[in-house]
């Protein structure tokens, strides 16, 4: 069925109106964003498939634009950049929330941020979060690519790019594209190595973060620091 032949008071955009967004299923605010479906098949059945194919809202959150395209009718650019579009201003709407408050105060926004940044990417990369004396976001940076190892990840860039933050502290973080959170020995290792560096600085670090699709490891939090 097309939205429009659905009684008014039933088509999404008017019940939105009518009873606010909240009202709406995950399928009925993708429907809106979508707008249109394809030849036989409503926009309604083209979200619903959307969400189903990759594991919901949330997993729709982690999804690279190249994957939109196995959907019929997103392999076009302007739908699958619109979609793009939300995800980046989820993205950026939690860094405010994080930039205007104790980071701390609120794990679990840390970690679905770095999830939204970092889950989706194909290759590893190492990215710290630097945080001013009451624990707010400044600035978050991705600084290495490719197989991450001790002579991959160098302590002294770190270190410069957190004095030229004035950080206080900082968040280290990377995903494992294997979908594997669990450090390694050698993710253990970085982190000390890393830990030491700054300490010479005066600057702590408070967590190391590791993330994949749907999943996320803090060391903090297992008392690995």
């Amino acid at each position: 069925m097309n939205l429009k032949d659905l009684p008014a008071d039933a088509q999404p955009r008017q019940k939105l109106l009518m009873r606010g967004a909240a009202a709406l299923s995950d399928t009925e605010l993708l429907a809106l964003l979508l707008r249109t479906g394809t030849a036989g098949r409503g926009v309604l059945q083209m979200a619903q498939e959307v969400l189903s194919t990759f594991g919901g809202i949330a997993g729709l959150l982690h999804t690279a634009a190249e994957d939109l395209k196995r959907i019929k009718g997103l392999g076009g650019p302007a739908k699958r950049a619109e979609l793009m579009a939300v995800l980046e201003l989820a993205r950026r709407g939690l860094a405010q929330q994080l930039g205007a408050r104790e980071v701390f105060g609120t794990p679990g926004a840390v970690k679905q941020f770095l999830q939204l940044h970092l889950a989706r990417k194909q290759h590893e990369v190492f990215a710290v979060l630097f945080l001013d004396a009451q624990h707010r976001l400044i600035a978050m940076e991705e600084l290495f690519q490719g197989t991450l190892t001790h002579t991959s990840v160098y302590p002294r860039e770190i270190v410069k790019r957190a004095l030229n933050h004035h950080a206080a502290s900082v968040v280290l973080a990377h995903n494992h594209p294997s979908g594997e959170v669990s450090p390694s020995r050698a993710d253990e290792a970085l982190t000390q190595t890393l830990k030491s560096a700054l300490a010479l600085v005066d600057v702590r670090v408070l967590d190391h973060v590791i993330v994949a699709q749907g999943d996320a490891f803090s060391m903090a939090e297992r008392g690995l620091l």
